[in-house]
């Protein structure tokens, strides 16, 4: 028979092993959450994600344009397509789908139509870096004017031209918004590149963190935007507005030592 005091120490020693248990069950719960909280394998909260939508399929035709990865960013602005991280999948955009330069940067997705013997099947997905002068003998309004180079993935190159059907889609971009800062102190450049979502760029403002409240720059030519205001020794805050209305603010990415010439990073939608 069992002593009452050895019972008890029993009971005691279950106790102690159950709280030890529940202890570190609350800690490793805590663990958790603190890996939740501050760890890098857990995704941060997405912030003003795009809810950009591919367009409706449309008819066009499509050609193709001999150049070099400087030339295919031609009337956009963008310096080297490759370096900047748009591949050799661009075109040369019409003007009713150029808009004066407000075109640049938007995305499609284009397919070879109605001529079996030259079209090949999928699709290429282009990014708009360049301008397709308006030329009568081509039919419609809307053309794109594919680099040579990707042409020949949805069509033969002897075709020529070939009817087609395209739509817009959503950019998808690594990496942030780029704002390359160009000009003088008199006079301000901001080259904007890598734009996810939309990809088309219709408004760029910018903030100081001293004197310089908003201020709206104009468009110079594609995506290059100007202001004269005086930007220098103030640390920047750009704030992008793409075609399908989102905003995208990134604070102070440039220091207050920033320099021209320099490229800074920014967010970007998704």
């Amino acid at each position: 028979m069992a002593s009452p005091l050895g019972a008890l120490s029993a009971m005691l020693l279950l106790l102690v092993v159950a709280l030890a248990k529940n202890c570190e069950a609350t800690a490793m719960h805590s663990a958790i959450h603190a890996v939740r909280r501050h760890g890098h394998k857990l995704k941060p909260i997405k912030q003003n994600k795009s809810n950009f939508k591919s367009g409706p399929w449309r008819k066009a035709h499509a050609t193709f344009y001999g150049g070099g990865t400087d030339s295919f960013g031609g009337a956009c602005g963008y310096k080297d397509v490759v370096q900047q991280g748009y591949t050799l999948n661009t075109a040369a955009i019409s003007d009713v789908l150029f808009k004066k330069g407000k075109g640049c940067g938007g995305c499609f997705e284009l397919k070879c139509v109605n001529s079996p013997k030259w079209c090949k099947k999928g699709s290429l997905f282009v990014t708009a870096t360049n301008l397709c002068p308006s030329n009568p003998s081509l039919p419609g309004k809307e053309h794109f004017d594919i680099a040579q180079p990707v042409f020949n993935k949805i069509a033969d190159y002897i075709a020529g031209i070939i009817p087609i059907q395209y739509r817009r889609v959503p950019c998808n971009k690594k990496g942030g918004i780029r704002f390359t800062i160009m000009g003088n102190p008199w006079f301000n450049q901001v080259i904007v590149w890598n734009v996810g979502g939309a990809g088309d760029v219709v408004s760029l403002q910018v903030k100081g963190n001293d004197n310089v409240k908003w201020t709206k720059l104009e468009r110079d030519w594609g995506v290059t935007w100007k202001t004269s205001t005086h930007l220098v020794g103030e640390s920047l805050t750009f704030r992008v507005t793409t075609s399908d209305g989102r905003e995208l603010t990134s604070w102070h990415v440039a220091p207050k030592n920033w320099q021209f010439g320099q490229t800074y990073e920014g967010k970007n939608f998704k």
